[in-house]
This record gives C-alpha cells, structure tokens and sequence, in this order.
C-alpha cells in the first residue's frame, strides 16, 4: 500500500495485520481522488480511518488538514506510524473513538470539505445512522461540501436525508459513492 500522487506519492504505508482493518486499494484510492479533483487547502474528514490512508492521500494532494477517527488499537498504532513517518502529524488530528461519539469534537474542528466513511461493509447501516446525525449538524460538512463513502458493491448507498448521490463508482466489489447536499 503505498501514497498514489501528490507531494507525498510513492512513499509507502503501513498496515494492522489480520483482517480487522480493510485498507481503500490503491486502485480504488486513485480512482476516488481522480473523481474528487483538486482538495488545495480543504479541510478532510476521514471516519473510520483504519491506516489513515484516505486522510493520508488528501494531505498528500493539498489538504489543509485532517481529522481522523478510529477506535481500533492495531489500526491507530498503524495511523500515528504513517502519519508520523510521513511528518503529517501537525497537519492532522486522530480522534481515538468510536464514531459514534465523536459528533462533538467534530462539530468544534468543521466545517469539513470533504468526509470519508469507510465503514465495516457488514455495518453500513449502523454507519448510515451515525453520518445522518453528523450531518444533522451544519458545522461538520460545509454546504458544498462532499460525503464519499465506501461499500460493497451489492449494497446501496445509504439513504441519508438532504443528501443526494452525485455518483457511485463500482471497483470489483467496492463500490464509492459520492453525495452532496440537495438544494432542494
């Protein structure tokens, strides 16, 4: 696994062994970024950050900054490694919860251009829930703001009120769905 582009492009991240933490491939991260365009100075979330390879990618192509949340200890010894090797770690801020109680924090660190949801395949909807009362709040996605998340092919994307599907992707069986906030 390795940083796809970017100041940073090339340069090699770490990994938890095992199968608890599910790393974006290569293929899809390039893919995803390609779709998302230039990220110059945002401001990135990435839920469910498992190595940090999604928040890792952004700073590389000119993110301002990043927050992280992940709660799982193999995958944050990976993520503060990367980050630290990588010296991001003042451009970067891990949040060491479950997501499902970061709302607060987040609020206090957005608005943020962009978030990623990468969750557990199997936990889709239990994710769906957590993003809809994030984005209940108007200071942790900014209005032009995007949400990317990241599921298995066979399942929809969630269903997530005010948000619309810009576009999915699908990538084997991967699928990134892209959403922006309904102006309607």
């Amino acid at each position: 696994m390795r940083v796809i582009a970017g100041t940073l492009g090339g340069r090699r991240l770490v990994a938890p062994a095992g199968v608890q933490t599910r790393p974006t491939s290569d293929r899809v991260r390039e893919a995803l970024f390609s779709a998302l365009g230039t990220l110059t100075d945002a401001r990135v979330l990435d839920a469910y950050a498992g190595t940090g390879a999604l928040a890792i990618e952004a700073l590389s192509r000119g993110a301002a900054h990043a927050v992280l949340v992940e709660r799982g200890r193999p995958a944050l010894k990976a993520l503060r490694q990367n980050l630290t090797e990588l010296n991001l770690t003042a451009r970067a801020t891990v949040l060491p919860c479950p997501v499902e109680r970061a709302a607060k924090k987040l609020a206090e660190a957005g608005p943020f251009d962009v978030i990623f949801a990468d969750p557990p395949y199997a936990a889709l909807d239990s994710a769906a829930a957590v993003l809809a009362t994030w984005l209940a709040s108007p200071s942790i996605l900014a209005a032009d703001g995007t949400l990317v998340v990241e599921h298995a092919e066979h399942n929809a994307p969630p269903d997530l009120s005010g948000m619309y599907v810009v576009r999915t992707r699908c990538y084997g069986d991967t699928a990134v769905t892209f959403l922006g906030f309904s102006t309607i």
